[in-house]
This record gives C-alpha cells, sequence and structure tokens, in this order.
C-alpha cells in the first residue's frame, strides 16, 4: 500500500486509526502486532475485559478487514495490510492523540506555554505506541541494519519508549543484549511488557531515567557497543552544554569501534514529501515544547563538539527525519 496521501483514503485512514488505537488504550495492540493467531477469548484475556466488550471491538476490525478468520474455526490473524496500515495511522496517532493535551489547550499553551506544561502533560505510552508504529517502517530497518553489519552484541537505546526497536534487535540475534532507557514510566511499563510477549525480557533491561542523567552516571550506556537515540536527541541539543555532556558520556562509554545512532528530525525540512508534517513536527516542538530542531549543519556540529570523530547522515523514511550515525 502507497503512502497515504491521497484525499480519497481519508476516511479508511481515520477509521484504522481510531480502531488501532482504542486497541492501544484496552492493551491489545501487542497482541495483533504480534502477527500471531488469536482466539476472542485471548483478546479479552489481554484486554483484561468482559468477552462482550473485545467481541464487539473483534467485530469492527474484521468488519474493517483488518482482521480475519484462520482455517482454525474461531481463531483469527490480522489481514497481510495490517502492517501498511499501523504505519500509516502512527502518523495520525502522533499528531492527534500523543499531541492531545498541545491541540485540546492550544490557547493556554500560547499564552503560558510553562503553565500550561505543568497542567497538562502528554500521555507517555501513546507517545511512544504511536512512534513504534511508525518507526517500524520508517526509521528502524536502516538502524537495524547498521546493527547487524556491525555484529553489535549490546546495545542500549536512548528514549526507548515501548522498547519496539531493542526487541526487533534482540529477536534477531539470541546472543544480543539490550538497555532500554526512557523517563516515561508508563513507556517502560509499555516495554517490559513487550519484552515479555516476545520472550526477550531477560535480556532486555528497563531503565526509568532521563537521558541527562548519563552525564552523572554512565552505567546504563557503559561498554555499549552501538548507543541508539530515536526523536529524543532534539530535546537535548538545545542546550549546547547539556547535549555536550550526555553525548560525550555516551562516546566516553561505547566499547571500542562502537558508534552512536541517532535517529531524528531536522527544521522545516522543505522537500515536497517532507514539508507537512516536518512542518506540524517543527512546530509543535517549538511552539508547545520549548524545543527549536536544529538543521542538518547544526546536528553535525553538536556531534563534533561531544568529540566524535566522524559523523555521516542519511534521510530517513518519516518525513523531516535523518540517521545521524557518530563514529568514537
Amino acid at each position: 500500500m502507497q503512502r497515504h496521501s491521497s484525499l480519497e483514503n481519508a476516511a479508511d485512514l481515520a477509521a484504522v486509526a481510531a480502531l488501532l488505537q482504542i486497541g492501544a488504550e484496552i492493551g491489545v495492540d501487542q497482541l495483533l502486532d504480534s502477527g500471531g493467531t488469536f482466539s476472542a477469548a485471548d483478546l479479552a484475556k489481554v484486554a483484561d475485559l468482559p468477552q462482550a466488550g473485545t467481541d464487539d471491538y473483534l467485530a469492527a476490525l474484521v468488519a474493517a478487514g483488518l482482521v480475519v478468520d484462520t482455517e482454525i474455526p474461531n481463531r483469527f490473524q490480522v489481514a497481510e495490510d495490517y502492517p501498511d496500515w499501523r504505519y500509516a495511522s502512527g502518523y495520525v496517532s502522533w499528531s492527534l492523540s500523543a499531541n492531545g493535551p498541545f491541540l485540546d489547550h492550544a490557547r493556554e499553551f500560547l499564552v503560558d506555554r510553562d503553565a500550561a506544561a505543568r497542567a497538562h502533560q502528554r500521555n507517555g505510552r501513546r507517545v511512544a505506541v504511536s512512534s513504534r508504529w511508525i518507526g517500524a517502517r520508517a526509521f528502524y530497518p536502516p538502524i537495524v541494519d547498521r546493527v547487524a553489519a556491525a555484529g553489535a552484541r549490546h546495545v542500549a537505546d536512548l528514549g526507548a519508549g515501548a522498547g519496539g526497536l531493542l526487541i526487533k534487535l534482540l529477536g534477531q540475534d539470541p546472543a544480543r543484549t539490550g538497555v532500554a532507557l526512557d523517563c516515561s514510566g508508563a513507556a517502560c511499563a509499555a516495554a517490559r511488557e513487550a519484552a515479555v510477549a516476545a520472550g526477550v525480557d531477560g535480556r532486555l533491561q528497563v531503565v526509568e531515567r532521563t537521558v541527562e542523567s548519563l552525564v552523572d552516571d554512565q552505567g546504563p550506556v557503559e561498554g555499549a557497543n552501538v548507543v541508539l537515540a530515536c526523536f529524543v536527541m532534539h530535546d537535548i541539543v538545545a542546550d549546547a552544554a547539556v547535549a555536550k555532556g550526555v553525548l560525550g558520556a555516551c562516546r566516553d562509554a561505547l566499547a571500542p569501534g562502537g558508534f552512536m545512532a541517532v535517529a531524528d528530525a531536522v527544521s522545516y525540512a522543505s522537500q515536497p514529501a517532507e514539508r507537512k508534517f516536518s512542518a506540524l513536527f517543527t512546530y509543535l516542538h517549538a511552539s508547545f515544547m520549548s524545543v527549536t530542531l536544529p538543521t542538518e549543519g547544526q546536528w553535525l556540529d553538536t556531534f563534533q563538539a561531544a568529540g566524535f570523530s566522524k559523523t555521516e547522515y542519511v534521510p530517513l523514511g518519516t518525513p523531516g527525519a535523518r540517521l545521524f550515525v557518530a563514529v568514537k
């Protein structure tokens, strides 16, 4: 399925995004995302809800063509194009649900941003889930390829959210271990749940801490072959001293031959295929989160100031996103 840029697909995408968001809210997103078969009873058990309620939800998924019957009676699985719809829905979920407090209280934020930020905070789980839906297709693959090519055995992910990227990496190599660091308790809980569901919880350590805390304690990244950071470093680089401290700590903690891979956004990307989502991403961060996104050149300068010997970057699938690979 092509990216949903056509107006003819707007109603379909809106409907699917809402249905999948409901699934995330009742906690069955991991079951659906697994691609395995399941029964109506399985859905109710995972959701911890009366089966009558989840039966209605399952019926809606089947009617929408997102879930189909299998050859086994009373067992279901997601449709072949489910991953495509999930990816497209991720942008809707991130824009409207994960950032709901900004939209619902826009006037308050534009009058007194600090007061509004204290009163209306984003839901960490919603941010993590929508980011995973987008990332699984848009920026996970090139990172996974880099980690695999390097033969990395220990990987740390900063701002790991629901842990989707690390879980994919751990599933790829049974000898690989990982550390998922995130400041959101809800995101950490989602990561632990996902790790158990994927059977990699014995090799994944989840740490609830801020990225900034690495300046004083490098423990979570110590000895990593690769340190990953997906759409979290833009919160750091606005302060040159903090950016130098965090990135420098990561550089120092890397194992010999290690590297840091940062997937993040640049300010107001101007290419036609990027400009709309990039405009929203840039504006929300500047006006509601007090974060001014760097240009590509500013990103490169930041890595150089932190002591990395070489940094290269390539565009990513997410509009306005770049993958920066910094070598120790």
